[in-house]
């Protein structure tokens, strides 16, 4: 059996399908590792969703911020990005098989020493910290605050974490480390709003994975969300998004071996 992790898919259903087929995906043999937004921007969201409910037990897959905000849109968030490409699915008769679906698939995975997760891990927190932190929101997502939890999640702050935190705000801070966050202070602070290149890290900030002595480096994270930083490796780092829904690439890496596939967005 084959552990196969793919890039963000944002609704990049041609090219996801391609890709299965370059990799001979078998779903009663292999497992996808997909890592969040499989939906937006992209032109089919709706197929994307209803492939992978499909497939069952053969795909895992971790929320991304665009899954994210289409659960918060079906909530009745009205603040809608003008680029947004939900609509067909908002409008489907499986419309809401898919977004239960969704809201019940989980913030991070652990399996081995691998870490499956959309964005990041703030360097104070441990896997297994991570985790904990994670299942409070999946506890919440899959029960009757759903949609009060996802019409006060939109938002910045808190930006730095607190084990005092609590409600909404705590809730927020572990959404968005676990799937906004690409900068970060060494001492933890988030920095949202920066979306370009490493190299380009705001002034006292760097990314997050290269924090000196961050508590997660006993695994391999595996993520996305970062088409600015594109498909990359690194000791204790696979970072897949290379930017399938601007033009590029949707990337698939096998963890076994890690041999790579690409095909073009």
């Amino acid at each position: 059996m084959a552990s196969i992790a793919i890039g963000d898919i944002q609704g990049c259903y041609a090219a996801f399908s391609r890709l299965l087929e370059k990799i001979r995906f078998d779903p009663a043999a292999d497992r996808l590792w997909l890592v969040g937004d499989l939906v937006n921007r992209g032109p089919e969201s709706l197929q994307v969703l209803r492939l992978v409910r499909s497939l069952g037990e053969a795909a895992t897959v971790v929320l991304g911020n665009h899954d994210l905000y289409l659960l918060m849109v079906a909530a009745g968030f009205d603040r809608r990005a003008k680029d947004d490409t939900l609509a067909r699915i908002l409008e489907a008769p499986d419309r809401d098989e898919l977004l239960d679906w969704l809201a019940r698939r989980n913030l991070l995975h652990v399996e081995g020493d691998h870490v499956l997760l959309h964005a990041g891990l703030p360097p104070g927190w441990t896997v297994e910290r991570a985790q904990g932190l994670a299942r409070e929101v999946e506890d919440v997502l899959r029960g009757g605050r759903r949609d009060k939890f996802l019409l006060s999640l939109a938002g910045d702050r808190p930006d730095q974490w607190s084990d005092g935190l609590k409600g909404w705000d705590r809730l927020r801070f572990i959404v968005n480390a676990l799937t906004r966050m690409r900068f970060c202070t060494p001492q933890g602070r988030l920095v949202l709003r920066a979306k370009g290149p490493p190299e380009r890290a705001p002034l006292g900030s760097l990314p997050w994975f290269r924090v000196p002595g961050r508590a997660s480096a006993t695994h391999t994270v595996v993520c996305g969300h970062w088409s600015a930083l594109g498909f990359y490796r690194d000791k204790g780092l696979i970072a897949l998004d290379s930017g399938c829904v601007w033009g590029g690439k949707l990337t698939a890496l096998r963890l076994e071996d890690g041999e790579v596939w690409q095909v073009a967005g």
